[in-house]
């Protein structure tokens, strides 16, 4: 069933068609990503040295190849991104990127715009064939909160940014979001600004959560349009208790990327 707020397919031929350059996206990304955790990263490893030189590295040819797949997809007539400026985001360093989450790729969109992108990686991945490439180039999610704070400051300080969606998950349809405060009190303990960033565009129905397998927009390809708001710095907070500044800047992220009608 498609959503009530959506409009009715208007070519049933093109629609199966981007139906299907959907699923083979998911099949090239799951293939793609056996091959760099088997025969690309593992030798990667073993020539770049110390640990810090293969991450630089390791997440700068990650980002390629999420450039790769956009570019691919978008050939084929099923994705298309759209940056406001493309130079702002490669250029960018030591900051906490934080962004909307409502569908599949907006990792992969995002990692593909900034080539030096750390991210906290789910801890169910610890039984995923990339384990291995994950553990050394992305911080594992833990129940231990101080060792994710250390290791979000450690990346920071390397010069790396670091994606969060303050979320937790994607975006369900017609939900109000609910923004935890993590982002904030990443950088409230590190002193590094935070860059909201905004996942516009158009409808993503097909890839968020809990939608069909069989979704996809009814009328067009899917448009990710990235837009960059001001930096948030925290040190404009630092004469407050760290939980009053940590729902204030969570406000403000809020404000930026669920602004009200």
């Amino acid at each position: 069933m498609f959503p009530p707020d959506l409009p009715p397919i208007k070519n049933k031929f093109l629609y199966a068609y981007r139906v299907f350059i959907k699923w083979f996206a998911i099949f090239i990304f799951g293939f793609g990503s056996v091959l760099l955790a088997l025969l690309v990263l593992p030798p990667m490893r073993i020539i770049l040295h110390p640990k810090e030189r293969f991450q630089k590295h390791g997440r700068r040819f990650i980002s390629g190849t999420f450039k790769f797949f956009v570019f691919i997809m978008d050939f084929l007539g099923g994705v298309t991104l759209i940056a406001d400026d493309k130079n702002k985001y490669k250029n960018l360093s030591s900051k906490i990127i934080v962004a909307n989450h409502p569908s599949l790729l907006d990792v992969v969109m995002t990692v593909s715009l900034i080539p030096n992108a750390d991210c906290i990686v789910n801890a169910y991945l610890k039984k995923h064939i990339l384990t291995g490439v994950a553990s050394h180039l992305y911080i594992f999610g833990t129940r231990d909160l101080d060792d994710i704070f250390k290791s979000c400051a450690e990346t920071l300080n390397n010069g790396n940014c670091l994606i969060i969606f303050p979320e937790g998950t994607r975006t369900r349809r017609n939900v109000k979001p609910i923004l935890k405060k993590g982002a904030a009190r990443v950088a409230l303990s590190t002193g590094c600004c935070i860059v909201p960033i905004h996942i516009g565009g158009n409808d993503k129905f097909g890839l968020g959560k809990k939608d069909p397998w069989y979704g996809f927009n009814p009328t067009e390809k899917y448009i990710y349009k990235f837009t960059m708001g001001q930096e948030i710095d925290p040190a404009k907070y630092k004469n407050l208790p760290a939980p009053a500044a940590a729902k204030l800047i969570t406000k403000e992220i809020e404000a930026f990327l669920f602004p009200k009608p």
